[in-house]
């Protein structure tokens, strides 16, 4: 990624790609010890800026949270739809590339689908539910997130942003992917990804969520490496965290307990909240 004007730009990937995804909530100590301990086998992102970036995701439900309840309620085939910024949004504005996505869960495969879009008219396909201009090749993708965003009557919910470093296996481990994120944080008003507003954490500063992701099979020597540091398996969705944080619904088993909740500091999160 090279940054221009505060946007970090990305090639095409894959439009569609599927996953498997474990995920872990550590104190950031325990993050740091893994990390050194696994960073020699693997590369960083070569979309780092200064050894990560931010990432900032427009979440959209139904009035009655249906894509909240299908997670919470373990629905074996289940999608969400998303508004992706990668990098700062200090200088978003309507022409700033992002990612539309829609991320779908499978059994226990995740499969994500998404076309690039400027933000402007990210935003008239998915909140204005209007068919916009697109390669030929991306007419499935606007098709169902116009079909999704119609038989659901989605809207904007949150923001959920944090920053992010990632790590890609090499040689036999290729597919492989390690993610350390951190100051998860997001906001239930002002959506729009391009405005500098006062957001809160979601899960207490001190602690960052790993996840593995894979295309097959967890490598074996990575499976020695968690359980030398003791990390076990959560089921943790930023998007719940988010709707729960905020009160827009009833805290479930898999939120994080509420006596872990930071108290806000809404004028020390406003000099953090710039990314």
């Amino acid at each position: 990624m090279a940054t221009e004007a505060g946007t970090i730009h990305v090639g095409r990937p894959a439009r569609s790609f599927n996953r498997f995804e474990l995920k872990y909530l550590v104190d950031r100590q325990t993050a740091v010890a893994f990390r050194d301990d696994v960073v020699g086998r693997l590369d960083p992102d070569p979309h780092h800026v200064d050894g990560g970036y931010t990432v900032w995701s427009r979440y959209y439900d139904s009035t009655d949270l249906h894509c909240y309840w299908q997670k919470i309620d373990g629905i074996r085939f289940r999608r969400k739809l998303r508004v992706r910024h990668y990098g700062s949004t200090e200088l978003l504005g309507s022409t700033t590339p992002v990612w539309v996505e829609i991320k779908q869960r499978i059994d226990r495969s995740t499969q994500k689908k998404r076309i690039r879009l400027p933000y402007g008219e990210a935003l008239r396909l998915c909140d204005g539910r209007v068919e916009v201009d697109h390669e030929p090749v991306d007419a499935r993708v606007v098709g169902e997130v116009l079909s999704l965003a119609h038989e659901r009557d989605l809207r904007p919910v949150c923001l959920v942003g944090y920053e992010r470093e990632a790590l890609l296996g090499r040689d036999a481990d290729l597919g492989l992917r390690i993610t350390f994120d951190r100051r998860l944080r997001g906001r239930d008003r002002d959506l729009d990804l391009g405005i500098d507003a006062l957001n809160r954490h979601l899960i207490r500063p001190d602690l960052m969520v790993i996840e593995v992701k894979v295309d097959e099979r967890v490598p074996y020597w990575l499976t020695n490496r968690l359980a030398a540091h003791s990390l076990r398996l959560v089921r943790l969705s930023k998007y719940c965290q988010g709707v729960e944080a905020f009160g827009q619904a009833p805290r479930s088993v898999f939120h994080i307990p509420e006596s872990d909740d930071p108290v806000p500091d809404r004028a020390s999160d406003r000099q953090e909240g710039k990314t």
